[in-house]
């Protein structure tokens, strides 16, 4: 009977808070070819030769605009979604942390990932 309790303790661990165990942010990836690429986001942050990375909200929306000299610039659109394990984890907080916790996961963003990441693209550069 220990043995069972034991168990059925440490799965409920498992099955813990998303805003605990996925954390509000996640990294955007952004690669494009050919590489050393401009990077810029909608939020104001940029980087100067792909490939990129940001640290960001889970619940983002933005837009991202990649340039290189020589080269058609392209736009890309990420959103977010709920992710699998986030869901996992909501559901988890809904059975056994209540509706305080399932809120603040909700209102944190935890539960979510951004979507597409990575963002590759290919520019049409000319001479190419």
């Amino acid at each position: 009977m220990k043995l069972q309790l034991i168990m059925l303790m440490g799965a409920l661990s498992v099955a813990g808070c998303a805003t605990i165990t996925r954390g509000t942010n996640d990294v955007l990836v952004v690669n494009s070819t050919p590489g050393g690429a401009e990077v810029k986001l909608s939020n104001g942050e940029s980087c100067t030769g792909t490939p990129c990375t940001f640290k960001l909200p889970r619940k983002s929306e933005l837009n991202v605009l990649i340039q290189k000299p020589g080269c058609k610039p392209q736009q890309v659109r990420v959103t977010n979604r709920v992710a699998g394990s986030g869901g996992a984890a909501m559901a988890g907080n809904i059975v056994f942390g209540g509706i305080i916790g399932a809120g603040v996961d909700a209102g944190t963003g935890a539960t979510q990932e951004l979507v597409p990441n990575p963002v590759s693209v290919t520019l049409e550069c000319k001479g190419r």
